[in-house]
């Protein structure tokens, strides 16, 4: 028998569908992602906690779940929401399907969906406040639940992701970067180990000195979910260590960065969520193509009044994807060099801060 899943938002819509993952009910921002794949990276991406996922790709769970693509060590979404999910996998590889893998995490899931019409939705107004259940909830209690949550502005989500204590991967390394964890994703530290980089993960609120005891050669401020204006604790240590080492930002790490030199950051009006958003260098002229994941940016007319550069931009909205600073080794960038999944146009920006650290 097909069970019955809803989806209700904060606009007073309740959408039905076939229900699949954990009998449960969530609450969450409802967003879009433009991916054609990477389902099990995007529903482990830290930088997705306190939002239910939905897929823009008609079809989900075809090629299965195998541990070897999480980016965390669980599903980070409240909930998936997706137009049809496969139930048999199609693939040699994987462990499980997308429905245990749902399953095992607690997370509900709702097929079904006309995600076209949603996405116009959420192009239109905006992110929504959502609720998404499998369980026997009233449409109209439902509704109250979505629309009674906080919003994603007055979470703190990050404490939620980040590391609670000091982890050292790669320890016999002669260099090594510290790691501030808003939310980081296991590509990331990956992109430094293959690199022969040892890497030093700090919770995100870690005071500076305890930072520099561990002598990194260079700091980087990892991703991360929700509004960066409530991660001053990361903010203040980015202030006492800006001269004191190459810094390098992903995502909420750019955002963090520029806001410690005094730029401005808001909401946006739904985000980037995908594996296909250009990306034009400003000093070079090349677009790359990138994996990305926010829904804040940092407002490009306040780093006029900061020792900040803009040096990469969206094609699409002409929002900041790169910031570097006059004179200090300093760089950051809005997307996911570290892909998982792809593209891999940007990897390189890996090599570009190895080098920074080397020539500092």
């Amino acid at each position: 028998m097909v069970k019955i899943a809803k989806l209700a938002l904060e606009d007073g819509t309740v959408i039905k569908g076939e229900a699949f993952g954990f009998e449960t009910t969530k609450l969450g921002e409802l967003v879009f992602s433009t991916g054609m794949g990477g389902y099990t990276e995007s529903l482990t991406d830290p930088s997705f906690k306190g939002e239910i996922l939905m897929s823009t790709y008609p079809l989900e769970g075809n090629h299965g779940v195998s541990e070897e693509w999480y980016q965390s060590d669980r599903i980070q979404v409240e909930g998936f929401v997706c137009r049809e999910v496969c139930r048999e996998v199609s693939n040699f590889g994987p462990q499980k399907t997308l429905d245990e893998f749902l399953k095992e995490f607690k997370t509900p899931g709702i097929s079904g969906v006309d995600t076209r019409d949603l996405t116009l939705k959420i192009r239109e107004r905006g992110s929504l406040k959502a609720a998404i259940t499998t369980e026997d909830i009233a449409d109209d209690k439902l509704i109250e639940m979505a629309e009674s949550q906080p919003s994603i502005e007055d979470r703190d989500v990050v404490p939620l992701v980040s590391t609670k204590e000091i982890k050292i991967f790669n320890e016999d390394a002669d260099k090594k970067v510290a790691l501030i964890d808003c939310g980081v994703k296991k590509n990331i530290i990956n992109s430094f180990l293959e690199r022969d980089i040892g890497v030093v993960l700090f919770p995100y609120d870690t005071d500076y000195k305890t930072i520099l005891d561990y002598s990194p050669s260079g700091l980087m401020i990892t991703s991360g979910p929700g509004n960066p204006d409530r991660v001053s604790e990361t903010i203040e240590t980015m202030k006492k260590l800006s001269n004191r080492l190459p810094i390098f930002g992903i995502c909420m790490g750019q955002q963090l960065i520029a806001k410690s030199f005094g730029a401005k950051s808001y909401k946006m009006k739904f985000g980037h969520r995908g594996e296909n958003q250009p990306v034009k260098d400003l000093n070079t002229g090349k677009v790359f193509i990138t994996s990305q994941n926010h829904g804040f940016t940092i407002d490009k007319e306040s780093l006029k009044e900061t020792d900040l550069l803009l040096t990469q931009i969206n094609l699409n909205d002409g929002t900041p994807e790169g910031i570097s600073h006059k004179e200090l080794p300093l760089h950051c960038i809005q997307y996911h060099p570290e892909a998982g999944p792809g593209p891999n146009d940007t990897r390189s920006i890996f090599d570009e801060f190895n080098q920074m650290m080397d020539d500092y």
